[in-house]
């Protein structure tokens, strides 16, 4: 299991990507199925190093794992989704820091698919075969998956790792081609383990444990929303609103200080801080009434008041 060490709570996948290194029987294409942010992308990046060192002499293996950890190795291709503007592709980190604002989620293009065709039509330069990952695969339109399609198809000297929550989220004609690596959320202890030297803070609250499910990805992305949420947001567990004057203010402060995102996120929180304190089901029902609304597009002042005022009932 060389190079494994680290990704904790993926025995199975280990397992399994070490005995195909191990015996040199690698298939074409690999899918790594799993919830997001529990090492699909870690291991992907380990196993394409290990690709590309094989048959190497042994002292060139560090420098090419850097090389694959930089993403700049000529025989390796790493894909992910991005963002459309006036001709141009932003993946989701260029176009936060160029600014634009985007109302439809990124996706793989079938202009990549092409690039991935063009790129996979030379030789390997250094190593013995090509490596291409494709990060959120399910994010392909159906021309882009067909595209890809083709690709899979006759790989030649390459091998293909899909990323995505399920092969559910693929078409299955893409999924007969590849062979599934399944990734399991962690469970408490791995994902304290983890997360302990990352940020000591997120295992100091079970609500955030509680979010991420399992999941060091989410648990981290939960910790920085955290930090863009008001202390008075954030306090409404642990100092309730004693009165609906209180509760109709603080709903009016809500909708008007957060975005739609935060306020989702805020809700989910407070329902976990909630339930850890008060193991109370009908309270557990006020917010899952709430979430729904907003995820239905619900008007988020009224559904803030709907809900503060069924909790001061309850």
């Amino acid at each position: 299991m060389v190079g494994f060490e680290g990704l904790r709570g993926q025995g199975a996948a280990i397992a399994l990507l070490d005995a195909a290194l191990r015996r040199d029987r690698l298939a074409p294409a690999y899918l790594f199925a799993g919830p997001p942010g529990v090492g699909r992308g870690i291991a992907a990046q380990i196993f394409s190093s290990q690709l590309l060192c094989q048959h190497q002499p042994p002292q060139s293996h560090p420098q090419i794992i850097h090389k694959v950890t930089a993403r700049n190795h000529p025989d390796f291709v790493w894909v992910e989704p991005t963002y459309q503007h006036q001709g141009k592709r932003f993946t989701p980190q260029e176009a936060e820091a160029a600014g634009l604002k985007r109302k439809t989620p990124p996706q793989i293009r079938i202009e990549q698919i092409r690039e991935i065709t063009e790129f996979l039509a030379r030789p390997p330069l250094e190593a013995v075969r090509s490596v291409i990952v494709l990060e959120a695969a399910e994010t392909m339109a159906e021309g882009a998956a067909n595209a890809l399609l083709k690709t899979l198809e006759e790989p030649g000297r390459a091998t293909l790792i899909l990323i995505a929550p399920s092969p559910e989220d693929l078409l299955p004609t893409l999924v007969s081609r590849c062979q599934r690596i399944p990734f399991y959320r962690l469970s408490q202890a791995d994902l304290i383990a983890v997360l302990a030297p990352l940020h000591s803070e997120i295992t100091q609250e079970p609500a955030l444990l509680n979010l991420a499910q399992g999941s060091p990805g989410a648990a981290l992305e939960a910790w920085s929303q955290r930090q863009t949420i008001p202390d008075a947001c954030l306090a409404l567990s642990r100092d309730p609103l004693k009165t609906p004057k209180q509760a109709l203010l603080q709903a009016k402060t809500l909708a008007s200080d957060l975005e739609p995102e935060a306020q989702l996120w805020l809700l989910n929180y407070w329902q976990q801080e909630d339930w850890l304190q008060r193991r109370d089901s009908q309270r557990l029902q006020s917010f899952e009434q709430a979430r729904r609304a907003l995820l239905g597009y619900g008007q988020p002042r009224l559904v803030w008041e709907c809900l503060l005022l069924s909790l001061l009932l309850k």
